[in-house]
């Protein structure tokens, strides 16, 4: 356990930062839910060749909001390091 540690050293979040980290997750849920309800109905509607596009789509735009999350979360749990590059 404490050579994981080391590697990998425990990040300790303040209350607001764990909120801030959940405001997140529901927000790119919800993001992800709308795109799944709107591709989906559409990858219904089309033919084959359309569907295969709208699929590919779909778990393009599912990975990209996934990136997203964990970018935006890892700008909460190290504010200062954000802060020291925004500044470069």
């Amino acid at each position: 356990m404490s050579r994981l540690e080391k590697s990998s050293p425990v990040i300790h979040l303040t209350l607001e930062q764990k909120q801030q980290i959940a405001q997140v997750d529901i927000s790119i849920n919800a993001k992800i839910a709308e795109k799944k309800i709107f591709l989906e109905d559409q990858i219904n509607k089309a033919t084959y060749q359309e569907r295969e596009a709208l699929e590919r789509q779909l778990v393009s735009e599912i990975a990209r909001l996934e990136e997203k999350r964990e970018r935006d979360k890892d700008k909460i749990r190290t504010p200062a390091t954000s802060a020291e590059k925004n500044n470069d």
